[in-house]
């Protein structure tokens, strides 16, 4: 009898050790972060998930790597707001569950635009962003005549930690955009080329028209020839904290340097982040002699184009009229 007993005890044991690998358990409200640097045990690991609440014991994640074995566990900060059991957390770091926020760049957002984003997400507040991108110095040996970060600031899907501070996601986006600069083998100057390419990239909905757009562009500096580029007044608007979704005669006639119906050739330097189909559009222009382009009426975002005022003013007429119906 005593034999028996004494067989029934790791009988026992393991249906205790089972019980406790899956019941689910949580120890704290709401939500919990564990932050798991590179390097860290296994022992270490189990204690601060034990500290953070994520486990009853440190012995319970313990015993499911032991259950587990075989598979490594991925370091980084992970998220719990829920309960789990022991095997379920494990499963979680050995899969590299880690949290992390998503930041979709769009091609030609401006740093206004990244700088709301980022606060939307919970990241920081978009003045502390703004702040960051005024200050070009990660640019500058790049671009020496840059006054800010924008153009600079890489289009793209970015996954940031909560510890991602402005000056850091500022440097990634920077990063990327010298990448995908190095993979043009450009030998153009860097400040006309982006400054040119962002508006590109805002007057051009349709990809196949930026090559015209950059040409027109092109020929209006060639000859001397205003811009007159609704996006650069707009971005002056910005500037100035003015601007509130409508352009104002006051905005066409501001002396901004940055509005392009007040003076002659690009402006001080981009006004949004283009991607490198604009990029690309400025490098190899379209073969055109248009200096003019105008909206079609056909809700398609495409232009008709012009190389002579009257033919210009007749397409913005044929516009005008399609939309007073």
């Amino acid at each position: 009898m005593r034999a028996v007993r004494l067989a029934a005890i790791p009988l026992l044991l393991l249906a205790f050790l089972a019980l406790r690998e899956l019941t689910p358990y949580r120890g704290f409200a709401g939500e919990t972060f564990v932050d798991i640097p590179r390097g860290t045990s296994t022992e270490a690991i189990a204690g601060l998930l034990a500290q953070g609440g994520v486990v009853r014991s440190r012995w319970d994640f313990v015993a499911a790597r032991l259950l587990s074995r075989g598979r490594l566990l991925q370091a980084g900060e992970y998220r719990f707001n829920r309960a789990a059991t022991p095997l379920e957390v494990y499963g979680r770091l050995a899969r590299g569950d880690v949290f992390y926020y998503e930041l979709v760049v769009p091609e030609g957002r401006n740093m206004f635009d990244i700088a709301a984003a980022v606060e939307q997400l919970g990241l920081f507040p978009a003045a502390q962003f703004l702040a960051a991108a005024r200050d070009p110095s990660l640019i500058r040996d790049l671009d020496p005549q840059a006054p800010t970060l924008e153009g600079y600031l890489f289009p793209s899907t970015y996954r940031l930690s909560r510890h991602t501070t402005p000056d850091r996601l500022c440097r990634t986006m920077t990063a990327s955009f010298r990448e995908a600069w190095r993979t043009l083998g450009a030998r153009a100057g860097v400040h006309d080329t982006v400054t040119l390419a962002s508006l590109v990239e805002k007057e051009g909905k349709l990809a196949e028209e930026r090559p015209r757009i950059a040409a027109v562009f092109e020929n209006r500096l060639r000859i001397g020839m205003k811009l007159d580029c609704d996006p650069t007044t707009i971005y002056a608007a910005l500037l100035g904290d003015r601007y509130r979704g409508v352009i104002h005669r006051s905005d066409l006639e501001s002396e901004n340097p940055y509005n392009t119906y007040r003076h002659a050739g690009l402006p001080p330097g981009p006004i949004a982040n283009p991607g490198l189909a604009s990029i690309q559009a400025v490098l190899e222009p379209a073969a055109s002699d248009a200096i003019y382009f105008v909206l079609r009426p056909d809700g398609s975002g495409g232009h008709q184009f012009s190389n002579n005022i009257a033919a210009h003013e007749a397409a913005i007429e044929k516009y005008r009229h399609a939309y007073q119906r």
